[in-house]
């Protein structure tokens, strides 16, 4: 390989994230063209490092005033410690800075405890804040320091060696750090020109908001990346320099997919009559006289904009919803008529 001095190109990906779905606990993306075969082996790769290697963080110790450890019960509070302590494993935390920190909590009023009454350190901020940790009765008082630490993956409580209770009173507990809740990908061929077998990768993140998706990712493929490097063993070859970003695809179909999450009997069912939805005479008289006469004219209209039609009311509008639900299809969604004329030129093709 050394002597080689004129290399095949490779097929450049788009990487693209489904907007709609988009938010700090969920991502879809799309990444295509793919070399074939190359769908597999990047999909295996990022779901590893994104389930094993992510860095979050988490609360690692506690101390509740009044107790020194975990078998015990605290006058006025419905839960016992253990019952305390398995909902604190759960609190979430995202770390501005990645640095150890401290929060702390103190509720004397009766009723439910919950993440929100915890005042944390500045970089510490607190992401499920309507999960409860415990319920007091009046008269009665809950104080918690807790100990918030990073890392990755899952860690074991790190009790001291030799002794039994701490001197602090502090109860240490497990700990997942991982913001990742799962990771699934799909495969599916793309045709890139006169090829088929182009590989189009499809990845659905969740998380559990201390970081988003496209963070997450950003850190995976950073991981892989820098670990890669090592194998090196001269220059790396420049496969983006010589390779092109492929502007389009021979099937507009893809394009549109990918964009708009449609498949195929839905584009196609776009240019058809509101007939086609089979609705009722007095909803489907309202669309005809509106204008409102294909499918696409009502997929390019909000809700809002439905409602506003002459007689159209909201019975109509669920009839309508649940109709274009059947075909993958919603109200609010951008799609050119040129686009779907495209697609139907080159499919006849």
């Amino acid at each position: 390989m050394s002597n080689k001095v004129e290399y095949k190109s490779l097929s450049i990906p788009k990487v693209i994230w489904d907007k709609k779905s988009l938010s700090n606990f969920f991502g879809e993306l799309v990444a295509y063209p793919l070399e074939p075969g190359f769908g597999t082996t990047f999909g295996n790769s990022l779901r590893r490092i994104l389930l094993s290697a992510v860095e979050g963080s988490a609360v690692t110790s506690v101390i509740i005033k009044g107790v020194n450890n975990e078998f015990s019960s605290i006058p006025g509070v419905v839960e016992d410690v253990m019952q305390i302590l398995l909902n604190i494993k759960q609190v979430v935390v995202s770390n501005k800075t990645g640095e150890p920190g401290k929060m702390h909590l103190k509720v004397s009023s009766a009723g439910a405890v919950t993440v929100a009454d915890i005042t944390a350190d500045d970089h510490l901020e607190l992401i499920n804040t309507d999960h409860v940790i415990a319920n007091i009765s009046k008269d009665s008082e809950l104080e918690i320091t807790f100990f918030v630490e990073s890392g990755r993956g899952y860690q074991a409580a790190k009790w001291p060696i030799g002794k039994s209770l701490q001197d602090d009173d502090r109860i240490h507990i497990d700990a997942m750090f991982s913001p990742i809740k799962s990771v699934v990908f799909d495969i599916e061929k793309v045709r890139v020109g006169k090829e088929i077998d182009h590989d189009k990768l499809i990845l659905k993140l969740q998380t559990n908001g201390s970081e988003t998706p496209a963070e997450v990712l950003h850190y995976a493929v950073s991981v892989l990346g820098t670990q890669f490097e090592n194998f090196l063993v001269t220059t790396q070859i420049p496969f983006n320099e010589i390779s092109e970003v492929a502007e389009e695809l021979e099937d507009t179909e893809d394009n549109i997919v990918n964009d708009l999450g449609l498949n195929a009997e839905a584009i196609e069912f776009l240019l058809k009559p509101v007939d086609e939805l089979e609705l009722s005479a007095r909803a489907h008289n309202c669309l005809i006289s509106s204008g409102k006469k294909r499918i696409l004219d009502l997929v390019n209209m909000s809700e809002d904009e439905v409602l506003k039609l002459k007689n159209f009311g909201r019975k109509s509008l669920s009839e309508v919803r649940e109709s274009m639900d059947s075909f993958n299809l919603s109200f609010g969604t951008d799609i050119k008529e040129e686009d779907i004329e495209a697609y139907l030129k080159n499919k006849n093709k």
